[in-house]
């Protein structure tokens, strides 16, 4: 199919790859599971599985109200949910976002529509197949080499907001309210996305007075643009047929996310997102937190903060017993808005070198598409002392 919104055309595509439900519902023979066989090197193993377990028994991803945050009540607790907020940005990357006003039952009804589309038949799910020159529509993303690892996940991957940026072509018809549902969750998230990026940047700042209105105005505005554009990632990890091979699976490779902010939605109750913390450090779980959406830093917001909040890397992994679902919704900036480039004084303190470059919006999405999904290499190619650039 044709990508038949107003975005730019040819930003990037991926090689076709097997369906993972259909394998994992068929015979898998040891020559097509060995291609997403991984060791602990590369993701895998059962030593890396040991060692989250391990690490969530000492750690857990902090807790941040947006009621709070946004002052419902009052001035102090407003302040100590600020403090959560920064120490979350700058210490881990990653939060849980609570009583955030997303209506129950706009969560309810996307969840029970993506659950029910990948429960469809192959040939229907297809009908919204990704085409030759992007990743709109139900297939796999970052896909570059034939001789890769792969996922062991299906996705459809759908631009959100604007409604201008949609392609409804790759929009399923079934089942009959997918649409509705996603276009209301959608409109909530983004809400959510543009208080927290606004709290983000108030973080960052001095406290207002001697002529730095203005300036906290502007700031707020660079990163709240990042709100501005957005498209979901809908994540299938089908449960291993071979339970002896599930710790060598990994569901969604190790990364850092190349957007703003991203806020996930863990549908299933199964848990298989984990976060590194730290350059090597273990891998700690995050586990499904009834009615919370899962906040991460994008690569972007460590561009703009100039290092300040750290984006950080994750990975899911495989069940042995039961499928996961999770539905991700990617936050950025508009494709004719400014370039993406560093806020200098992000630690203000006053002026500091530039630790990434500046690139036009477009030109960044074309580097992320012909990327492989690797730990953090987006930001190593934004790094202004990397040798390649």
């Amino acid at each position: 199919m044709d990508d038949t919104s107003a975005k730019p055309r040819n930003l990037g595509a991926s090689l076709p790859v097997p369906n993972v439900q259909e394998l994992a519902g068929g015979e898998l023979t040891p020559a097509v599971l060995d291609r997403y066989l991984r060791g602990a090197d590369d993701g895998g193993g059962a030593a890396a599985a040991a060692a989250a377990a391990a690490a969530a028994e000492e750690e857990s991803v902090p807790v941040v109200d947006l009621g709070r945050l946004l002052g419902q009540d009052g001035g102090v607790a407003q302040e100590e949910e600020a403090s959560r907020l920064r120490a979350a940005c700058e210490e881990w990357g990653f939060f849980q976002v609570v009583n955030h006003g997303v209506p129950e039952q706009a969560i309810e009804d996307v969840k029970a529509d993506v659950e029910a589309f990948f429960a469809l038949p192959l040939a229907e799910k297809q009908a919204v197949a990704q085409g030759p020159g992007g990743i709109e529509g139900y297939g796999q993303a970052f896909v570059v080499s034939p001789e890769q690892k792969l996922d062991w996940a299906d996705m459809l991957f759908l631009s959100t907001l604007p409604p201008e940026y949609r392609s409804l072509n790759f929009w399923p018809s079934r089942p009959a309210t997918f649409r509705a549902s996603l276009e209301r969750y959608a409109g909530e998230v983004q809400r959510v996305a543009a208080h927290l990026l606004r709290a983000m940047a108030r973080n960052l700042l001095l406290p207002a007075g001697g002529g730095l209105k203005q300036q906290r105005k502007g700031q707020e505005e660079l990163l709240t643009r990042l709100a501005a554009a957005q498209a979901v990632r809908i994540n299938y990890y089908p449960a291993c047929p071979e339970e002896a091979h599930a710790d060598q699976l990994v569901g969604l490779s190790p990364h850092s996310d190349a957007v703003g902010l991203t806020l996930l939605l863990q549908v299933s109750p199964v848990a298989g997102l984990q976060i590194r913390r730290g350059g090597g450090g273990g891998w700690i779980p995050v586990e499904p937190l009834p009615g919370a959406l899962v906040a991460n830093v994008g690569d972007l917001l460590e561009v703009i903060t100039n290092g300040r909040y750290r984006s950080i890397e994750h990975r899911a992994v495989v069940d042995a017993r039961h499928h996961r679902v999770s539905v991700a919704a990617f936050h950025n900036a508009m494709f004719d808005d400014t370039p993406y480039g560093p806020i200098l004084n992000a630690s203000g303190g006053g002026e500091e070198p530039a630790r990434y470059r500046t690139i036009a919006v477009e030109d960044y999405v074309k580097l992320v598409l012909s990327s492989k999904l690797q730990g953090k290499n987006i930001m190593d190619a934004m790094k202004i002392n990397n040798p390649t650039h």
